[in-house]
C-alpha cells in the first residue's frame, strides 16, 4: 500500500480576515483534502467555506460512501445546498459563496478522485510535468477557451477574480468531477490551492519549490516564501494543501528550471 503524506497552510495575507478554509482527514485507506475559498454575504464567505469543508467531511470522511464519482459529486452538491439554506435571504453580491476542491485518495485501491467548483485548484506532478487537472468556473477562463486572451493576459484580466460557478449561488451547480477513479503512482505530488495562492506565484514556481522539498511541509513552506516575497498589496488570503504519494525520488521531480 502506498504511503501519503500531507501538509496544509491557509495565511490571511493582507486581508483583515481569512474566509479560505482547508481540511485533511483519514478513515483507514481514504484520505479527503479539501480547499474552500469564501466571499460575500451579510454572514460572510468564512461562514459559506467552513460549511463547505464540514460537509463534505461528514459525506465523505463519515458517511463512508462508495468509492465513485457518482458519490463525490453528489456530496459537493449536497454542500452547495447546506451553503444554500444557511443564506440570510439576500441577493446578487449579498449572498455567500465559496469555491471548492477536493481530492478524494482510496490507497488500498491506488486511485484518486477529485471535483471542484470556482477557481480554486488542483495540479499533479508526475515524471517531471506539473499539469493542471482543473479548469476555473470564471469569466477569463471562458474567454482563454474562446481564443480571446492568452494564459498570460488572463493573470493580469480585471476579471480574472469573476466566478460564473460556486457553491452557494442562487443557480444550479455542476461540479466537474473526473468520470472515473484515476490511478495514482509512487512519487505522485498534488497541489490544491485558492486562488490567492496559485494567482500570487510565478510560472514554474510549483515546479521549482518541489524540486528542492524532502516533504510537503518545505513544498508548502517554500511556495508561501514567494508568495509573501512578492509582497502584493491587495494580497488575498492564500490557502493549499499537499498531498505526496509514497517518496518522490529524484526521477519524479521536476527539473529546478521548471
Amino acid at each position: 500500500m502506498l504511503d501519503i503524506a500531507v501538509a496544509s497552510r491557509s495565511e490571511t495575507g493582507q486581508r483583515d480576515t481569512n474566509e479560505d478554509k482547508v481540511r485533511v482527514c483519514r478513515e483507514g485507506p481514504r484520505w479527503l483534502a479539501v480547499v474552500a475559498d469564501g466571499a460575500g454575504g451579510h454572514v460572510g464567505g468564512a461562514e459559506a467555506s467552513r460549511r463547505t469543508v464540514d460537509h463534505l467531511e461528514t459525506a465523505l470522511h463519515e458517511g463512508n460512501p462508495p468509492f465513485t464519482a457518482d458519490a463525490l459529486t453528489a456530496a459537493v452538491l449536497s454542500a452547495h445546498a447546506d451553503v444554500l439554506r444557511a443564506q440570510p435571504g439576500a441577493e446578487g453580491l449579498g449572498r455567500m459563496h465559496s469555491t471548492v476542491v477536493v481530492l478524494w485518495v482510496d490507497v488500498s485501491t491506488e486511485r484518486a478522485l477529485w471535483s471542484h467548483v470556482g477557481d480554486s485548484r488542483l495540479y499533479r506532478a508526475r515524471h517531471g510535468r506539473v499539469d493542471l487537472l482543473t479548469a476555473d468556473d470564471s469569466v477569463v477562463q471562458r474567454m482563454v477557451d474562446a481564443g480571446l486572451l492568452t494564459q498570460q493576459q488572463a493573470l493580469v484580466h480585471p476579471q480574472k477574480n469573476q466566478l460564473i460557478a460556486a457553491l452557494g449561488i442562487d443557480d444550479a451547480v455542476d461540479p466537474h468531477t473526473v468520470a472515473r477513479p484515476v490511478a495514482i503512482e509512487e512519487g505522485d505530488a498534488f497541489l490544491l490551492c485558492s486562488d490567492g495562492w496559485w494567482g500570487a506565484l510565478e510560472p514554474g514556481c510549483i515546479a521549482s519549490t518541489l524540486s528542492q522539498a524532502d516533504s510537503p511541509e518545505e513544498w508548502l513552506a517554500a511556495m508561501r516564501r514567494e508568495i509573501e516575497r512578492q509582497a502584493a498589496p491587495h494580497q488575498d488570503n492564500f490557502s493549499a494543501i499537499g498531498v505526496w504519494v509514497g517518496d518522490l525520488g529524484e526521477a519524479t521531480r521536476p527539473m529546478a528550471a521548471g
